[in-house]
């Protein structure tokens, strides 16, 4: 069972930027897939980037493309999401989630979620 542990939101003017960290305990995440996602008030949760185990290949909501990068070190057994040029639209709870190639194969969905941390882009 991989446990997850965000950290890293908080506070920031628009066009400032943010980096949260997932941290994973219990279980190596080799050969699991990482991924970010966000629920703004109100909003269902939605997609934000994705990282494969290897790390050589990424995936962004178009809403991010080219301000969020996301990247993992696997010596760490840790994820990040490096948030620039932030505005009030970025404002929700973020997550980071994960899950072992073989079940993603099979059912397109995360296995394991982290409980989530604020990000808030005041205007």
């Amino acid at each position: 069972q991989v446990q997850l542990v965000e950290s890293g939101g908080g506070l920031v003017q628009a066009g400032g930027s943010l980096r949260l960290s997932c941290a994973a305990y219990a279980q190596t995440l080799n050969y699991h897939l990482m991924g970010w996602f966000r629920q703004a008030p109100g909003k269902e949760r939605e997609f934000v980037a994705q990282i494969n185990w290897s790390g050589g290949s990424t995936t962004y909501a178009d809403s991010v493309k080219g301000r969020f990068t996301i990247t993992r070190d696997s010596a760490k057994n840790t994820g990040y999401l490096q948030m620039d040029s932030l505005n009030p639209e970025d404002t929700a709870v973020y997550y980071c989630a994960a899950v072992h190639i073989t079940s993603y194969s099979k059912t397109g969905r995360y296995d394991y979620w982290g409980q989530g941390t604020q990000v808030t882009v005041s205007s």
